[in-house]
This record gives structure tokens, C-alpha cells and sequence, in this order.
């Protein structure tokens, strides 16, 4: 069951084309990080910009331009800046119970920022209502891999009274060591240390409705990004090469809190069959330090505010609602031209949406849905590099969005899905006001006259869900227009690149995905990914309309894995090989990236893994496995640092 338009349905009825990763794949497999735990989902590539970074690019959009949520609450805010980023990776794998991925805008149902694609993130409760009378149990679990040297420990403890209370408490501490590889070695500085606190109260007021209060804090210290530091040689791949770093030090601190009241009820009838309200507050400090020098620091205080609600409206069901948020923004830096954004400022967003979901006939379903969005922002400390002076602003944007949706059933195991979506995202603060550094060295100054990023995207594919047979294969077109992009402009005698409105361009793609149960011990599951895209843009600000390759553009990429599993299920083991094309169809943009992105491309490469795991008692499991068992050297595209070398794991979780 999913919840890609706001209300349960099955995977295979949904109009949209949906990856999930639960819990027990998150232990068995021992994935690190959020963004790692979608690096076996076609239309995704996983790119990191150093080892505690992690940033996906859903159908060719990176960062901003896809939208993360917990439990419905948006992390996105006002301050995330451009191009991959590092939010995705403030968030504890561990404490998560499923995560859902909607790939292709959904700022129908979920607002500014959705133009990729939605990676909603389901934290883990008490699940009181399943039980009975007084309960209590909890879990410890241990990873450790020998390439690193790295160590992750998490306990958790539930607690509560069936159908009336529960408290989920969990603790994960990480400490994380300096990856290896075949080429560079040790790689000097790309470990950190991370902790994190997560923790859900639930108490039934009735036997309809529900209160759930809520908090998660993360905090990691010393992340290096480590492709501008001198730990950085340079590396030779054949005729693939990259530049050395240039910097000391450039280190990232990030410190992170969620907390939230959600409310939630079922009804007998009427527009509000099923609601809920929540209410929500979150604190981001986000800093780093050079070694130029220079150094930056923000600090976020969001609030928030939304409400859903659905029932059955004549031959189908609305689901309705709106939101609210509001970000308090206070930023230092080394000097008034370095602030990642404007000093003593504030966004606010406000959205209303309705999509009603039809059945014409047994077969044909169709949604249709509109989102009204308002943003308004002011500032009283921006830097104007052509006054030599701080000025105020302000700025206010309003969207419509729509979404046609369809999916049509050959059977019932086997279904047509489509439609065409709206996507949309209003400048942020970083837009207007900010001044980052980007790829290796790139001086990054916001403009306050932006408009909105807009997408409009065609989706059709198709699903079947067999008895030994699952396969998904979807195409899309992606339309951008407006987009935000940077041109080149000389200040005082000193080149800088300015945000602005680009010209259009398209992204297109082909996924696919199966599985096939080969008998009841055996299992094959595979996927496969294209894309290809085009921007128009201008080189500097006022000069010719050129027209490019789509930025970082994924290239040609897939896996397939070979599962065994015992009857019983107490042991399983599995082969992968995880394989990308070189990639050489590279923008202007990515040649100049040259500490990241080599010469003539990123090479290709195929990666072999092996795991495995074994149920030794019923409150006892053990994972193993090897990872690059070939020690290959490589790189997925974009990334600012190789992959780990040949890296053995084991994991141990231990229930009472």
C-alpha cells in the first residue's frame, strides 16, 4: 500500500510510477545513508559530493528540486541551495520504517520544489494498535565494514498499552572511518562522526482518532568536502583525469531537529471521512569553514501547519487540503559578501489543493487534481556587490498547478498508467539573496527578480504484478521552462555567476523494473535506466541563447541480483552487479567541474557485490556480505570522490 496521492492504494493501482524500501531491506542489505538506500532504483543516480554528502537525481532534478518529507512534514526550506546538496543525508536510515519515492513532479499534491520527484520517509512507532494489553520489547543492532573502519550502533525500545498508548524511543550513534580505494588509498578526511535521537508518542482520544507527538535530532561534526582539499590528488583513469584540490580545509558542520503534533481521524461520512492536522517545528544550523579564509554559518526556525482530509464525493473521492510554513532566517559569515543568505530573513508559503479520484467504468480510473500556491519573502541584510552595501527586499510569486492522472486495468494483475503533471518551484532565499561557491571554485550570487522554475511532464508505463512475475517499465518527457541557472557576470573587474531564468529544455527517459520468482527458493530482480536531455541557456548574462547538454546527466545504469533463499527462510544469499555507461555527454558546465567530473567523462563500470544473512535464533540475525569484491576503481558520475574499494560488512540485530 502506498500513499503517492495522499490516501492508501495498492502499488499497482496507482497512477504514478512508485519505489518503496522498508526496514527489513534497510538491515539485511546494511545501507548507510537515505540517499544510498535508492541506489537500486531505476531513474535515480546517487551522487555524492564527498562521503557524508548524498544527494539523488530523480529523472535528471537534483536537490532543491525534489522535495523530502518526514511523515508528510517538508525539510525543504528556504536556504537550500542549488545543485547537489547535502540535506538528504541529516537524516538517520535507521529510524525509518519505509520510504516511499514518487518519481515526476508532485507539486499537485505536495507544493514548490517537486519537479524530480517526492521521497516521503516514514519514521518508526509503537504500532499500539496491534497489540494487546501491556507491551514492551526493543532491539540492538551493529554494522561494522572493514574498508573503513566505520561503526554504527542503534537501540530501540517501544513501549505501551495495546489500543490506547505507545512511545518508540530510538539512539543511533555512527562513527564513521576514512574509505578506501584502489587508486588514491586512504582517503584522507572523508570520515565523520554523526548521532542521532528519534522519538514517537501515540495515544488513542477515541477509538477514531489519534495523537502523535513527535521529535528527531541529528547532528554530524567535521564532514570534509573532500574533492577541494589538497587530501585530494587528482585521479587518473586511463585518459580520464581530474584536477587536485586546492584548499586545506572545507568542512561542514550540520546540525538538524524535527518536532511535530500530528492529529489524525476517521469518520463515518462526508468530505471527512479520513483527516489529519499537523503542526510542526524545525531547527537547521548549517555552517561551514575554509581554509581561504572564510566562513559561513545559518540558522532556520521553520513552522509549520497542514491539513488533509478525503472522503467519497458523488461517483469518486476527494482528497483536499492545504499548508502553511514559515522560515525565520539568521545568517553570519566572514564578511557581508560571503553569507549563504540574506542576514534577518524570512519566506513564507501558503498552498491549497484538491484532487478528486474518479472511477468511470471498472476499468478506466482517473485523477484529477490543482494546487493554488502563494510565497512571499523579505530580507533586511542582502549584499549588493554593485553598491558595496547591504540592502532590504521583498518578493511574492503565486502558482496554479495541474495534474491529469489515468490508469486503465487489462486485468487484475496488469494495468496502463499515465498523465501529464505540472511541476513548479518558486526562488528561495538562496536564489535571491544568497552567494555560494559551486563546483570546484564558482562565485555564486543570487538575483531578486527570479521567477518560478516551471516543468510540465508526460508520463506513460505500464505494471504487472504476476504470480512469479512483477515488471514496471515507464517512459517519461520532461518540458522545463524558466529554469533557475546561472550566467556569467563581471563586477568590479572580478567574474561571478549570477542566478537568472534560463531558456527551455527537456529531460526524456525509459525505466524499467522486474522480478521474477524463479521457484519458491530462487529470485532474479533487475532494472535498467536511460536518459537524455537538452537546456538552452546563456553562457554570460545578455549574451547568445546556447544550447547544451542537460548538467550531470545520468548515464546509461542499471543492476541485477540473484537471490537464494532457504526454505524457511532462515539463510539467504545474493550476487549483484551494479553497472553505469561511460559518460561523455557532458555540458560546458561539467567540463569546467574538473575536480569531479574528468576529462572526456566519467568512465563506466561494473561493480560486484555478494550478501547474505542467517536467522540464527528467532530473536538473533546476522548479515554478511562483500562489497566490490574486485576492488574496482570507480566513480559514479558527478561524485566529488571515488567509491569505497573491496569492503567486507557484518551487521548483527539482537530483539528482546
Amino acid at each position: 500500500m502506498v500513499t503517492a496521492s495522499r490516501v492508501e492504494q495498492s502499488q499497482l493501482e496507482s497512477p504514478y510510477s512508485i519505489s518503496i524500501i522498508g526496514k527489513d531491506e534497510i538491515v539485511n542489505e546494511q545501507l548507510r545513508t537515505v540517499p544510498e538506500a535508492l541506489r537500486n532504483t531505476s531513474g535515480v543516480l546517487i551522487q555524492k559530493t564527498t562521503h557524508g554528502h548524498g544527494s539523488p537525481f530523480i529523472r535528471g532534478f537534483t536537490g532543491r528540486q525534489n522535495l523530502l518529507l518526514v511523515d508528510g512534514v517538508r525539510l525543504n526550506n528556504s536556504t537550500w541551495r542549488s545543485g547537489p546538496i547535502q540535506y538528504w543525508n541529516t537524516l538517520d536510515v535507521y529510524s525509518v520504517d519505509r520510504m516511499e519515492l514518487v518519481k515526476g513532479p508532485g507539486s499537485v499534491m505536495y507544493g514548490s520544489d517537486s519537479l524530480g520527484g517526492t521521497l516521503n520517509l516514514f519514521s518508526k512507532g509503537a504500532e499500539f494498535r496491534d497489540q494487546k494489553g501491556f507491551f514492551q520489547d526493543g532491539s540492538l543492532f551493529y554494522r561494522f565494514d572493514t574498508n573503513s573502519q566505520s561503526h554504527i550502533g542503534r537501540m530501540e525500545q517501544r513501549i505501551g498499552e495495546g489500543g490506547k498508548w505507545g512511545l518508540n524511543l530510538g539512539i543511533s550513534v555512527k562513527s564513521y572511518g576514512d574509505i578506501r580505494d584502489s587508486y588514491f588509498g586512504q582517503m584522507n578526511r572523508t570520515g565523520y562522526p554523526e548521532q542521532n535521537v528519534d522519538l514517537k508518542f501515540s495515544y488513542a482520544l477515541s477509538e477514531t482518532t489519534q495523537m502523535d507527538l513527535a521529535y528527531q535530532y541529528v547532528n554530524q561534526d567535521d564532514v570534509w568536502r573532500w574533492h577541494s582539499t589538497t587530501n585530494n590528488k587528482g585521479w587518473t583513469h586511463g585518459d580520464h583525469v581530474t584536477q587536485p584540490g586546492k584548499l586545506d580545509y572545507r568542512i561542514y558542520d550540520q546540525e538538524r531537529s524535527l518536532t511535530y503534533a500530528k492529529f489524525s481521524g476517521t469518520n463515518a461520512e462526508g468530505m471527512m471521512e479520513e483527516w489529519t492536522s499537523t503542526f510542526s517545528y524545525q531547527k537547521t544550523q548549517d555552517s561551514e569553514k575554509r581554509s581561504d579564509p572564510r566562513w559561513s554559518v545559518s540558522d532556520v526556525q521553520t513552522l509549520g501547519m497542514s491539513f488533509q482530509a478525503s472522503g467519497v464525493v458523488g461517483p469518486g473521492r476527494l482528497i483536499w487540503g492545504g499548508d502553511f510554513y514559515h522560515d525565520a532566517v539568521d545568517t553570519d559569515a566572514s564578511d557581508p559578501s560571503r553569507r549563504p543568505v540574506a542576514d534577518n530573513s524570512r519566506y513564507d508559503s501558503l498552498g491549497g489543493f484538491a484532487q478528486y479520484n474518479w472511477d468511470l467504468t471498472e476499468t478506466f480510473h482517473l485523477d484529477l487534481g490543482a494546487r493554488a500556491s502563494y510565497f512571499d519573502a523579505a530580507w533586511d541584510n542582502a549584499y549588493n556587490r554593485n553598491i558595496d552595501a547591504d540592502e532590504s527586499g521583498d518578493g511574492d510569486w503565486s502558482d496554479l498547478s495541474l495534474s491529469v492522472r489515468a490508469t486503465y486495468d487489462f486485468s487484475q494483475d496488469w494495468v496502463l498508467f499515465g498523465g501529464v503533471s505540472e511541476g513548479f518551484r518558486a526562488p528561495n532565499l538562496a536564489d535571491l539573496t544568497g552567494s555560494t561557491v559551486s563546483r570546484s571554485s564558482d562565485e555564486v550570487i543570487g538575483s531578486s527578480d527570479l521567477d518560478a522554475e516551471k516543468t510540465l511532464s508526460y508520463e506513460l508505463g505500464t505494471k504487472a504484478d504476476f504470480r512469479d512475475v512483477t515488471v514496471s517499465l515507464t517512459s517519461f518527457y520532461t518540458q522545463i521552462r524558466n529554469p533557475i541557472t546561472s550566467a556569467g557576470e563581471t563586477i568590479g573587474g572580478v567574474d561571478y555567476l549570477r542566478l537568472t531564468n534560463g531558456e527551455e529544455g527537456y529531460i526524456w527517459g525509459l525505466e524499467g523494473d522486474a522480478a521474477w520468482r524463479i521457484s519458491e527458493q530462487w529470485g532474479l530482480f533487475g532494472n535498467l535506466t536511460y536518459q537524455d536531455g537538452k537546456q538552452k541557456s546563456r553562457e554570460v548574462i545578455g549574451g547568445p541563447v546556447l544550447e547544451d547538454t542537460v548538467s550531470r546527466l545520468a548515464p546509461l545504469f542499471g543492476s541485477v541480483r540473484l537471490r537464494w533463499t532457504q526454505t524457511g527462510g532462515k539463510y539467504w544469499i545474493e550476487g549483484q552487479i551494479l553497472g553505469a555507461a561511460t559518460q561523455n555527454n557532458l555540458s560546458k558546465k561539467d567540463l569546467d567541474d574538473d575536480q569531479r567530473i574528468p576529462t572526456n567523462g566519467t568512465p563506466g563500470y561494473l561493480v560486484g557485490s555478494v550478501r547474505g544473512g542467517w536467522q540464527a535464533r528467532e530473536n538473533l540475525l546476522v548479515t554478511l556480505g562483500i562489497e566490490n569484491f574486485t576492488d574496482e576503481d570507480y566513480r559514479v558520475h558527478g561524485s566529488g570522490l571515488n567509491e569505497q574499494g573491496l569492503n567486507a560488512l557484518i551487521g548483527v540485530k539482537y530483539d528482546w
